[in-house]
């Protein structure tokens, strides 16, 4: 009779409940748990098979009815700017990103919350407080960090400290092949910035530099106008039965 390892993944089935995406549709989620010493060479595998992560949980859909959400990863190396992404980028020139350990603070508590209220106050996550908002960003057992945007002094050409001087926030996992985007955001009033387009073009560039071939952002959901703006991002791959297939 043949055995699992004592420490093979356990893989779990969520109920039904309703799609945060499309309307009258119900989702489920088969996950597991990202603990232990191989926890990133799990989130690693798990990735590559259209997994996302959660604090300690990897999962992806598992619908009985759709497969509306399909997993997106953008070609870093290969990546072309569109001129409109070039527009983004000059408008948030007086920016600096940091790469900083994913140590949670009020400063960017606060700002989240500011995010939320703005554009998510129907959402999930919005009754999410200081002690969930930490473990968000602190309970990991893979390569996290925090990519901190900041207002740069005029006068010192340094990053402004504090809450004042923090437009915008990116939770990110280094991947053996690429940055994983976790999560992102930023100050809601700053429209003209395009400030959610700039924090992936900026993973892209930090992933070329670090000669890692993807960016990977979650899914995408043909019909949801939440996540049309990932479609943007070419050359691209999308995860069907098959595998990976290219995009533009």
């Amino acid at each position: 009779m043949t055995q699992e390892p004592r420490n093979a993944p356990q893989f779990y089935l969520t109920e039904p409940s309703s799609c945060p995406y499309l309307p009258d549709r119900k989702e489920r989620k088969v996950f597991t748990h990202l603990i232990g010493r191989r926890a990133a060479e799990l989130n690693d595998t798990l990735s590559h098979h259209g997994f996302r992560r959660s604090q300690t949980i990897a999962y992806r859909p598992a619908c009985e009815y759709c497969s509306a959400c399909v997993s997106v990863r953008v070609r870093a190396q290969e990546f072309v700017l569109s001129r409109n992404m070039r527009k983004v980028i000059a408008a948030n020139r007086d920016l600096i990103g940091c790469l900083v350990p994913n140590v949670a603070s009020i400063d960017h508590y606060a700002l989240f919350r500011r995010y939320l209220d703005s554009r998510h106050s129907d959402g999930g996550m919005a009754d999410m407080g200081l002690a969930d908002f930490t473990t968000m960003i602190e309970d990991s057992h893979v390569s996290t960090h925090l990519v901190e945007y900041r207002d740069k002094d005029p006068v010192t050409g340094e990053a402004r400290p504090g809450y004042e001087g923090l437009a915008a926030t990116a939770l990110i996992d280094v991947l053996s092949d690429g940055l994983s985007m976790v999560y992102s955001f930023y100050r809601p009033q700053e429209e003209h910035r395009s400030l959610g387009t700039y924090m992936i073009l900026d993973q892209i560039e930090r992933a070329r530099a670090m000669d890692l071939p993807y960016v990977y952002l979650g899914y995408w959901v043909e019909g949801s106008r939440k996540m049309a703006y990932k479609a943007r991002f070419l050359p691209q791959e999308r995860l069907g039965v098959n595998g990976w297939v290219l995009v533009g």
